[in-house]
């Protein structure tokens, strides 16, 4: 499982010594310069990798190497592993692009103008593929890539709620209790996204027969302080799609304003080719922002995610930050900063 790291006290690492037998053996250390080819006839194969503090002496690169990678062997096979949904196989010449592109900080676009244009790219074909209506000459749709669709969702979030709270300031009323409506079966990165925002959960629940949100319960949940609505497209529990359309259908049949935020981490890559007719995406009006998941079926290992927006009126610019020290003055709307670009290579 994963989990925060607890920091062992010094009483923890003296009872966490393994073979305390082997320290009266007499090794004779290598010389600085020289190589052991054979690192389980060397001193080190006496040793446990160091664990908790960072050890006085250097270990050759080649003996460090085949003792972690040996340590990994204990790891699962990700080509086994159906619980995790993300890609495990990607092919050799994707695989070298992304390991050339290891050392590129992303967020230098400045230093890095191809792969920023490369994410520009991948942003017009996504929305494009999510029926931005791009035939309308004053569309201004917009997107950012992320690490993974958990950060897309809180982004996703935090536009949702900061819109919310200017209209909310705009009339003089109160803006301390903002709600988003979801399925009790959402991923628990929207658990997060409210709890870390200050939003209240208002879940529309399961029940024995269904597992997906009610279309229904969740429009009459919406009140004066509701940011929006999640729906998604592929849950995390069945693969089933929520009802989109029918959520939209009744905010605009009731004359209610409230966004719809679609999670298609899981089908925003599927549905668009298996079921193009299905009708989930920016042709409903109510839908404001989309993310998708590049590894899960974007086929890219783990790491990338996607969020694109109908028009920047649903992305308050007092969440984007300008900066110019990367050489030149160029906007950033991301929870980190540095990383890597190699997934947006991918």
């Amino acid at each position: 499982m994963v989990h925060l790291g607890k920091v062992p006290t010094d009483k923890d690492v003296r009872d966490s010594k393994v073979m305390p037998e082997l320290k009266d053996l007499n090794l004779s250390d290598v010389g600085q310069d020289e190589f052991t080819s054979s690192v389980y006839g060397s001193r080190f194969a006496a040793q446990d990798l160091p664990r908790h503090e960072m050890p006085e002496n250097e270990m050759s690169k080649e003996v460090a190497y085949r003792m972690i990678k040996d340590d990994l062997t204990l790891d699962g096979n990700p080509t086994l592993n159906l619980a995790s949904f993300v890609t495990t196989y990607m092919e050799e010449e994707a695989e070298k692009l992304m390991i050339e592109a290891f050392s590129k900080n992303f967020i230098d676009y400045e230093e890095y103008p191809v792969s920023a244009d490369i994410q520009n790219r991948c942003v017009s074909m996504m929305a494009r593929l999510f029926n931005i209506p791009t035939h309308d000459d004053d569309t201004n749709a917009m997107g950012t890539s992320t690490v993974g669709s958990s950060e897309a969702i809180m982004l996703g979030t935090l536009a949702m709620k900061k819109r919310w709270v200017n209209k909310r300031k705009a009339e003089g009323k109160d803006y301390s209790r903002p709600n988003l409506i979801m399925n009790s079966a959402v991923q628990v990165c929207w658990e997060k996204a409210a709890r870390y925002f200050d939003v209240e959960e208002k879940f529309v629940y399961c029940t024995p027969d269904r597992y997906v949100i009610d279309p229904e319960e969740a429009v009459n949940l919406v009140d004066e302080n509701t940011i929006g609505i999640c729906t998604i497209l592929g849950t995390t529990y069945t693969g089933e799609y929520e009802d989109t359309k029918k959520i939209n259908d009744l905010l605009v049949e009731r004359n209610i304003d409230c966004p719809i935020h679609v999670d298609a981490a899981s089908g925003g890559f599927v549905a668009p080719f298996v079921n193009p007719d299905l009708v989930w995406d920016f042709r409903l009006e109510k839908v404001v922002s989309i993310n998708v998941s590049g590894h899960k079926y974007g086929l890219v290992y783990p790491g990338v995610g996607w969020v694109v927006w109908r028009d920047p009126e649903f992305l308050p610019k007092e969440l984007i930050f300008n900066i110019n020290y990367l050489g030149a003055d160029q906007a950033s709307f991301t929870l980190n900063f540095s990383r890597g670009a190699s997934q947006v290579i991918g």
